[in-house]
């Protein structure tokens, strides 16, 4: 304003000099322990987030190392960096004086790993004001975040703008009561052998169906076919959109010497992924470049007798489970359940699981993240239905319009139904009426992914010395309807959700409530009593 105007300009500062700002790391010490921050009354803060698998690359090896050993006791592995400034903040609490902290995360904090941090402080602290999931701008991209405000401050508890009772390390809220549903209170109940991450492929093993399907048909000089080691792939992407038609390399856990003999896959290794791997700070990775980073031996055991797999995409606006035929290998960004039957797949699909892995699983940017130590080992299945039960995987086939008393019916001639073998005639009874609605669901939707008038199915390659195809048919466009077909998406039908989807869910959701005993079940109950009930179970489990 005086340069504008002609006035005489002079700096007269009104500030005290900032010479008591310290330029130092605010976590570790240069010699590697815990820093120690000068006594105040209130910290507030947006420190810097960066997810646990990054740490390394961006801060080093020594940095992240040093990180992790000086808060083993209150940090767990796998958590964000960010946690690690929240339990600065707690122990700053609990040791030295601090009267209360404000600090901004990612909405990740709400979940898996990270929230054990939230854990901590509400064991020992409270927290009295949130903002749970809130928009957030960062370099252009789409990020959810939560505001946490947490110490010894008197004030009521709100949550999101609202007064409420207590605010949960979840980030939701009860009105302080027995009632409330808790969810940090979750257990994990499921053995394992049911739930997998997907493989990890540590390069660019991947190749277009094109060249695969040429492979098939080129001999090997020990006589083994190239379908040993090259199998169909998904990952994600087409879980939610459209198949990619991407094939993957896969030599299992050969040697340099037998992977060799695969010709034409070999050469596209040693091409396309050696320079990526060879000199990588984890020796095997960079040694054994030919293989998978994580082949998952357990995930392939499990699946060795399913004819197929539930898969879900472990990042996706939308919570969705699809059957995959089990020659077809999946990506790290896929979780897979090791069952074949409508049943499983129905109960995963209705709203009450739905619900549970929203509120215990994390997030990346503004989409939900899938984990199954929290939200497939921690849900309480209905009874007879879990996965202990159900851990011999084996099935039986219902035929349309037999063996069930409730109208879930097919029309007649719509093919078996899959439930688990075994069962008690009560528990058949419910896996009978899951499992119709459940194929309902997957038909209608299967229907309109994939017309008849706009699609026809080829058979798919033989590989060389064998008889017929291990894959399923291919599903192809028909002339004109390229354009129609790429816009038939898992994702656009559920952003979409027409009637008839909302009512087939509706019906599996019926089905479900049923096997869980719930007769005052209807699609108007809260979700927070549905919360309730499933965690007043999970906490029954728990204690046999």
């Amino acid at each position: 304003w005086r340069l504008q105007h002609g006035y005489p300009f002079k700096l007269n500062p009104v500030l005290d000099p900032l010479d008591q700002i310290e330029c130092r790391d605010a976590l570790l010490n240069s010699d590697g322990s815990e820093a120690v921050w000068p006594r105040v009354s209130v910290v507030i803060g947006n420190p810097p987030f960066l997810g646990d698998k990054k740490m390394r690359t961006e801060l080093g090896s020594a940095y992240t190392e040093g990180l992790r050993a000086a808060f083993s006791g209150g940090v767990p592995g796998g958590a964000d960096l960010v946690c690690y400034w929240f339990e600065k903040a707690r122990t700053q609490i609990e040791l030295h004086g601090l009267g209360a902290a404000g600090l901004v995360a990612t909405s990740s904090i709400r979940g898996g790993a990270n929230r054990k941090v939230l854990d901590r402080v509400c064991a020992m602290t409270r927290i009295f004001e949130a903002w749970s999931d809130e928009a957030w701008v960062n370099n252009g991209a789409a990020v959810r975040v939560s505001m946490v405000s947490f110490g010894l401050a008197s004030q009521g508890a709100k949550l999101d703008g609202h007064e409420v009772g207590v605010v949960f390390s979840d980030l939701s809220a009860g009105d302080g009561g027995q009632q409330d549903a808790d969810l940090a209170r979750a257990v994990r109940l499921s053995p394992s052998g049911t739930a997998f991450i997907g493989t990890q492929k540590g390069g660019a093993f991947e190749v277009g169906g094109d060249i695969a399907r040429r492979w098939m048909l080129d001999p090997n000089p020990h006589g083994e076919s190239n379908g040993a080691v090259v199998f169909p792939w998904i990952n994600g992407l087409d879980i939610a959109r459209r198949p990619q038609d991407l094939w993957i390399v896969d030599f299992n856990t050969r040697t340099r010497a037998a992977a060799a003999l695969f010709g034409l896959p070999w050469q596209h290794c040693a091409a396309v992924v050696q320079p990526q791997r060879v000199g990588n700070r984890e020796a095997r990775t960079g040694e054994a470049w030919w293989l998978l980073q994580r082949s998952r031996p357990e995930l392939k055991a499990a699946l060795r007798k399913l004819p197929r797999y539930i898969a879900t995409a472990r990042v996706a606006k939308h919570r969705l489970f699809v059957h995959v035929p089990s020659c077809v290998l999946p990506d790290s960004q896929v979780v897979v359940f090791a069952r074949s039957d409508a049943a499983t797949l129905g109960m995963l699909h209705s709203r009450f699981h739905e619900l549970w892995s929203l509120r215990l699983g994390t997030s990346l940017e503004d989409r939900p993240r899938y984990t199954p130590t929290t939200c497939f080992e921690t849900f309480p299945f209905p009874a007879g239905l879990t996965p202990a039960d159900t851990a011999h995987q084996r099935t039986e086939a219902v035929a349309p319009g037999t063996g069930c008393p409730h109208p879930n019916r097919l029309p007649e001639g719509e093919g078996t139904v899959q439930i688990p073998a075994d069962l008690e005639t009560a528990v058949r009874v419910h896996a009978i009426a899951i499992g119709r609605a459940a194929k309902r669901l997957d038909d209608l939707r299967e229907r309109w992914l994939n017309p008849p008038e706009w699609t026809r199915r080829e058979a798919e390659v033989v590989p060389l010395g064998m008889d017929a195809s291990p894959y399923p048919d291919r599903i192809l466009p028909r002339d004109g309807f390229d354009k129609q077909l790429a816009q038939r998406t898992l994702t656009k039908l559920y952003n979409e959700r027409p009637a008839w989807l909302a009512q087939a869910h509706e019906a599996l959701d019926a089905a479900v409530a049923a096997a869980y005993g719930w007769p005052d079940y209807s699609p108007q109950m809260p979700d927070e009593e549905i919360l309730r009930r499933l965690l007043a179970l999970n906490r029954e489990r728990a204690k046999h």
